[in-house]
């Protein structure tokens, strides 16, 4: 330890492909000159792609908490507090900083037990509409409003968030909420783009006159995208000429291939309708491949997809949730249209 540097222990839910890795991590890599920090969360699901080739890429040596998962469970969720409490009484920090939902329960209640100083807790979207019952979403703002009362300061990731958590839920008071947007390096979705797009099509069969439209991310419901497999029919049976790409992994991605096939529309590679890619690591080849990329979420943080989009120069298209007004501009970068309308949807995706 530094006796000299403020000691940060940044907790997150889990190390699978998503933007609470990306914040942590990068957090914890360009912080390291003013703090001492140290990096834990739980395991990814088997349905997740790992995100630890981020951590591994920015030389960060982390922790991982097995038995901090996904869901509710009385057994694991005591172990991982245990654990956590442990490591806090070892590493002794200044600062616990927990980001989204299930590290923040646990993390700020070791981090309240165990007297830490200075309790911080950055929400990556909430879960306060379209994921939940009302019961069970009532339960959990209640639960958030009592995490919310000893923790010291509350980072939204965009004003959009900020309004939502503050005014419209009512989680915390204003003055406690400070937004801070989530930082990127985008460099490289703006170089080379010609010779990644070349690669990007060469190896799906694409040629230049074929429109390619893609959505990027968790195969997982509130990213609805039972939408976008809708719009793609619709477009099939108006004979626009549309080939799609699902980039990413989910708990939901047999059910969806299914379900593409069951309103006539072939999944495979080559002469497709749709691609199911799972995961790509090289993400900017992607997004250099794509001329659209889509977004149909329910609920929305920072839409990570849509800002690599731009980035690259594509147009994108999405549903106005969440934070995505605070990324783009209707009209200008792109179309936004109403949630899970799939008539204004159709006709937008058509028209790009």
């Amino acid at each position: 330890m530094n006796p000299g540097k403020p000691r940060i222990l940044r907790i997150i839910n889990r190390f699978n492909v998503g933007g609470p890795t990306y914040n942590a991590a990068f957090l914890t890599k360009y912080l390291e000159d003013d703090f001492e920090s140290m990096l834990i969360g739980g395991e990814k699901q088997e349905s997740e792609a790992s995100s630890l080739y981020i951590t591994e890429n920015l030389g960060l040596t982390i922790r991982v908490i097995p038995e901090m998962t996904r869901s509710i469970g009385i057994i694991n969720d005591i172990k991982a507090y245990l654990k956590i409490s442990k490591i806090i009484k070892e590493f002794r920090p200044d600062i616990v900083h927990t980001h989204a939902s299930k590290a923040g329960a646990i993390g700020r209640i070791a981090a309240r037990r165990n007297k830490v100083p200075f309790i911080v807790h950055t929400f990556h979207g909430h879960v306060f509409e379209h994921y939940f019952g009302k019961a069970k979403t009532s339960l959990i703002m209640a639960m958030e409003r009592y995490l919310a009362s000893f923790t010291d300061r509350i980072v939204a990731i965009g004003n959009a968030q900020k309004n939502d958590l503050g005014k419209r839920f009512k989680i915390c008071s204003e003055n406690k909420i400070v937004t801070i947007p989530l930082g990127f390096e985008l460099e490289k979705f703006s170089e080379s783009v010609d010779a990644k797009r070349s690669n990007f099509r060469k190896t799906y069969s694409l040629n230049e006159n074929q429109v390619a439209v893609g959505i990027i991310g968790r195969l997982v419901p509130i990213k609805n995208h039972r939408l976008f497999i809708d719009v793609l029919s619709d477009l099939k049976m108006r004979d626009v000429p549309v080939k799609a790409f699902v980039i990413g992994d989910g708990e939901l991605k047999e059910e969806l291939i299914k379900y593409a096939r069951s309103l006539n529309l072939s999944v495979g590679v080559d002469d497709s309708d749709i691609v199911f890619t799972s995961w790509i690591k090289n993400v900017d080849e992607a997004m250099a491949g794509l001329d659209i990329v889509a977004l149909t979420s329910r609920n929305e943080g920072t839409p990570v997809s849509l800002i690599e989009a731009q980035a690259t120069g594509k147009v994108v298209i999405s549903t106005d949730v969440g934070g995505v007004k605070d990324v783009m501009s209707d009209g200008e970068s792109g179309i936004l249209c109403p949630d899970n309308d799939k008539s204004k949807f159709c006709e937008s995706l058509e028209k790009l």
